[in-house]
């Protein structure tokens, strides 16, 4: 009988640490649809000259992309994607901001 239990038991210890280490190595994908968008928001800003009409934003934005960047080849996907988001959410008010500016002051764009 301890024969079977410990058996048992050594099947159970392989199956537990089976289970453990494949959660451990589930990572969620790559964030390059925010990546995209993000790059493309804040080269939108640019060419606004978001950085001259709204530097906060701006800023905000590259600082956010920069880091979401550092994150994404340290393989830190979620928290990339997270900084990816802000970053262009930032891109997005700094070029808004930079256009509305632009055309009260009669500027062309």
């Amino acid at each position: 009988m301890a024969r079977s239990t410990l058996k048992l038991l050594m099947i159970f210890s392989v199956w537990t640490g089976l289970v453990f280490f494949s959660s451990a190595c589930v990572t969620s994908p790559p964030p390059l649809l925010e990546f995209n968008l993000a790059k493309a928001a804040l080269q939108a800003a640019e060419a606004a000259e978001a950085a001259r009409f709204d530097p906060g934003h701006f800023h905000e934005a590259e600082d956010s992309f920069r880091k979401a960047k550092s994150l994404l080849s340290e393989r830190e996907h979620d928290l990339a994607k997270t900084l990816f988001v802000k970053a262009r959410i930032a891109a997005e008010k700094a070029e808004n901001t930079a256009r509305a500016m632009k055309q009260k002051s009669g500027e062309v764009f």
